[in-house]
């Protein structure tokens, strides 16, 4: 078959989540796939933050905005000049494309449409929801990164099921990396001064995420430790965005008296938080909703506990490995909590079953199917430019 040419999208590479799978894909697409013909459309020094890649990728320069006028036609006009069969859009976008090539879309999530919908009246809604469908309808294809993806794409676009194809996520490979050395322990308790034995949360920090009722769990299970006469200096890290627009987060913490026993380490780089997943007592994450949810699967990766929501794709992600709970119940998130830490032999298990898990998901296995999904998309592109009838 002819080499295809194949343009991705990487101007979102910086953001939380699209970039780590922009990231994933493309540096497993230079280490699998010498062959065909990659443009990557974006900023050059965003592409050296991926590494070294064959010589069958090129950079093609564009640092107008994804969400400018000026942006979409750059972005057009550059894919009309390479002559490039298909371009992978690797995030949900509303704006009719119209471009020169069939373009397949991967679909994180439904939260952006729900919450924008939410916040605008009844005209802007109804717009931006055609606008989607629309968007969605004229896809090659579709990559969902979970079944709970895909079931929300058809149930609120109506797309049909055989448009749709699940692609899972994977976590980065910098998180198998093995477990925490003695020089990374003092790495943290130097940089961090983090000396004690703690609960980790690692994500953005927004409303879904649900950080608020983690830290009224915390705070009820260091009453309940405190009766225990268990871990009495116990803290809870929270890694992730700044604090600056979710003032509740810190009201929530004096409310609940735990001020001293809650921290709030914003970003922190990979290669860092892979420790601070290492030693954690337990990964926490009650989020409200996912599309998918990485952040279980890299402290499994480690040998952590996870207890996570019941809700949203979470039950298909970590399967029998985490502690499920209802992420509405703050005494549920609570009582499971008290469970993993005072719980050994349950600990045993759920580290081991945690491997094996994380094991389950790997970028490898889901670039391949995308290779086999652009050869298909463009093949079926030639024929019909050919004037040649399909095959079924």
């Amino acid at each position: 078959m002819l080499a295809v040419k194949i343009a991705i999208d990487i101007r979102r590479m910086r953001d939380f989540g699209v970039g780590t799978y922009i990231r994933n894909v493309v540096r497993t697409l230079g280490r699998l796939d010498h062959e065909n013909e990659y443009f990557l459309i974006g900023s050059p020094a965003k592409v050296e933050e991926i590494g070294a890649l064959p010589p069958n990728f090129q950079t093609v320069p564009l640092l107008a905005p994804t969400r400018t006028i000026q942006g979409y036609r750059e972005f057009r006009a550059d894919l009309s000049r390479l002559e490039c069969d298909l371009v992978h859009i690797p995030n949900l976008f509303s704006v009719p494309r119209f471009l020169p090539c069939p373009y397949v879309m991967t679909v994180h999530d439904m939260l952006e449409h729900m919450s924008r919908a939410r916040q605008q009246n009844g005209f802007w809604r109804l717009l931006y929801f055609q606008m989607t469908k629309r968007v969605l309808a004229g896809a090659a294809r579709i990559f969902a990164v979970s079944n709970f993806t895909r079931n929300e794409i058809e149930k609120l676009f109506e797309i049909p099921s055989e448009r749709i194809e699940v692609i899972y996520n994977a976590i980065d490979e910098r998180f198998l990396h093995g477990h925490a050395s003695a020089a990374d322990r003092d790495l943290i308790a130097r940089r961090y001064q983090v000396t004690y034995p703690f609960l980790l949360y690692a994500g953005r920090i927004s409303p879904h995420k649900n950080v608020v009722r983690m830290i009224e769990a915390f705070s009820a299970l260091k009453t309940e430790l405190e009766r225990d006469q268990a871990y009495p200096d116990l803290k809870l890290i929270i890694i992730g965005d700044d604090l600056s627009g979710n003032p509740d987060l810190r009201r929530t913490v004096i409310r609940s008296g735990v001020q001293n026993d809650v921290r709030f380490l914003g970003f922190i780089p990979i290669e860092v938080l892979r420790i601070f997943y290492d030693e954690a007592k337990i990964f926490v994450f009650p989020s409200l909703y996912e599309g998918f949810g990485l952040p279980p699967l890299e402290a499994m990766a480690h040998g952590t506990p996870v207890v996570t929501s019941n809700v949203s794709s979470l039950p298909e992600v970590v399967g029998n490995a985490a502690v499920l709970v209802n992420p509405e119940n703050v005494f549920e998130i609570m009582r499971a909590l008290h469970r993993v830490l005072m719980d050994q032999p349950l600990r045993h298990r759920m580290k081991e079953r945690g491997y094996q898990q994380a094991a389950k998901f790997s970028w490898d296995a889901s670039v391949r199917r995308m290779l086999e999904a652009y050869g298909e998309i463009a093949h079926e592109s030639r024929n019909e430019l050919a004037g040649q009838p399909v095959a079924d």
